[in-house]
């Protein structure tokens, strides 16, 4: 595991300059991630956020191989990739260890994307996908995805009289990639850079392909304060919303604080101060939804106790 001390000598590979908003999570999770290893790393990106602050012609904030192809892609471009390198360094025209990674949000993560994510994993290239999870398609427009928390407004599932928000819960992707039996599948937040960091260079080195969903808050799509970014994906983590955990060789493992919130050694807040803490929430304060408010909590709950089990198992 790096230091902080021996941070500060490794080769920025995301450098400032880029577009993204103030406050927002993503420069944090993807600089986080790319300190999980120190050997040479090659880059796919999918249209996104990310991908257009980082990348506006005729600049880019990328000190490293960069490639990106489509919104739905980023997975079979990056495996296109690891493919081609696997064939020149067999032929010894390639002598570097190389490493692989993919960034995309959750709308080319949970949706347009999963077809080709499913396929790579299934074919077992070496690679790491990492999800910068803002729970929207906040690039296009704040529109609701299949990340996105039940009852959050957003411009296609508004909050009023009649709609109280996004009408179903989100998909859980990560246990839906864990299925496929890989190698390597965690969650993170980038509050707990340790943590991401370790699960980064696990992945890394995993061997095959591998996968990491990191909460991303989003002060514009989220409605909060940009200087509340990382308080509030820690707050993710405390209301068990967004547990830190990882599955490595059919194993299931509850680390960082959500490891002392099963234990008991740490307290869990009720969701209701997540709710609290952001404006695409804040309709649901209102009695006329407290019903909604009481089913969050309860699916918070129930997916807790599932994780909870797996990981005695």
């Amino acid at each position: 595991m790096i230091s902080i001390k021996e941070m500060a000598d490794v080769p920025v590979k995301l450098t400032e300059g880029h577009r993204l908003c103030a406050g927002c999570a993503e420069p944090i999770i993807a600089k986080q991630v790319l300190l999980g290893t120190d050997k040479p790393v090659v880059v796919s990106n999918a249209t996104g956020c990310f991908e257009v602050s980082t990348s506006g012609y005729p600049y880019n904030a990328w000190n490293v191989p960069w490639i990106h192809s489509a919104f739905e892609n980023a997975a079979a471009t990056i495996s296109g990739v690891e493919s081609a390198y696997r064939v020149l360094k067999r032929k010894g025209k390639v002598q570097d260890d190389i490493r692989f990674v993919a960034f995309a949000g959750d709308g080319a993560t949970y949706d347009i994307g999963f077809q080709a994510l499913s396929g790579a994993i299934e074919r077992g290239h070496q690679f790491l996908f990492v999800c910068l999870n803002n729970e929207a398609y906040m690039n296009t427009g704040i529109q609701r995805s299949g990340a996105t928390s039940k009852g959050a407004a957003t411009t296609t599932c508004p909050s009023g009289t009649c709609i109280p928000g996004k009408r179903e819960f989100p998909k859980d992707i990560t246990k839906i990639i864990a299925a496929h039996d890989l190698p390597y599948a965690a969650q993170a937040s980038p509050h707990n850079w340790k943590d991401l960091i370790e699960k980064s260079a696990k992945g890394f080195e995993a061997n095959g392909p591998a996968f990491i969903n990191v909460i991303s808050p989003c002060p514009r799509g989220w409605r909060h304060e940009s200087a509340m970014t990382i308080e509030i994906a820690k707050l993710a983590v405390e209301t068990c919303l967004w547990p830190l955990y990882e599955f490595q060789d059919g194993k299931w493992k509850i680390t960082g604080e959500s490891k002392r919130i099963a234990e008991g050694t740490k307290e869990k807040r009720p969701i209701q101060d997540w709710i609290k803490s952001q404006g695409r929430f804040k309709h649901l304060l209102d009695p006329k939804w407290k019903n909604l408010a009481d089913e969050f909590q309860e699916n918070v709950d129930k997916k807790w106790e599932e994780l909870i089990k797996l990981s005695k198992q």
